[in-house]
């Protein structure tokens, strides 16, 4: 049985990743890239990448096909795209980057250490308002509140 860290290394034999320089890079080279920003829409109202699409991981698959309740048809429409998949640490977008090519992307990377790495190399951010956010806040933000019973016990 694999854990969460080695799903994902599994996962990395076939999706590239890139650095939060590089899709400043490609962002300023290619307007029609498509970047999809797979947390939760709580999180992605607190704050995202401005002009990025929010389609929770849970509903990424049907998201990426005709003829469901979830479909997005900008998303359906990028399978030929350059697209960049962001969550906050650079772990769910490797899951949904693999996905998106098993449905046939052709042109899909999951941005490396994710939103939290975006906003450590001083890019900006928007909140759900279009307002822009302050990156000390966002440092608040990205650090792991993680409860008592959440932790791995310790042994005796």
């Amino acid at each position: 049985m694999k854990n969460f860290l080695e799903l994902i290394r599994s996962c990395l034999t076939d999706v590239r990743e890139i650095m939060p320089w590089d899709l400043e890079e490609r962002l300023d080279e290619n307007k029609d890239l498509l970047i999809v920003d797979v947390r939760e829409p709580d999180e992605f109202a607190a704050m995202h990448i401005r002009g990025s699409l929010n389609i929770p991981r849970g509903i990424l698959e049907s998201a990426c096909e005709w003829d469901y309740e979830e479909t997005v048809p900008e998303l359906v429409q990028a399978r030929e795209r350059e697209v960049v998949v962001v969550c906050r640490s650079g772990y769910r977008s490797v899951l949904a980057a693999h996905s998106m090519q098993v449905l046939g992307y052709t042109n899909v990377a999951s941005l490396q250490t994710g939103l939290r790495g975006w906003k450590d190399y001083e890019q900006p951010l928007e909140d759900g308002q279009g307002n822009d956010v302050d990156l000390d806040d966002a440092d608040v933000y990205f650090t792991p509140k993680l409860r008592p019973d959440q932790q791995r016990p310790t042994s005796v």
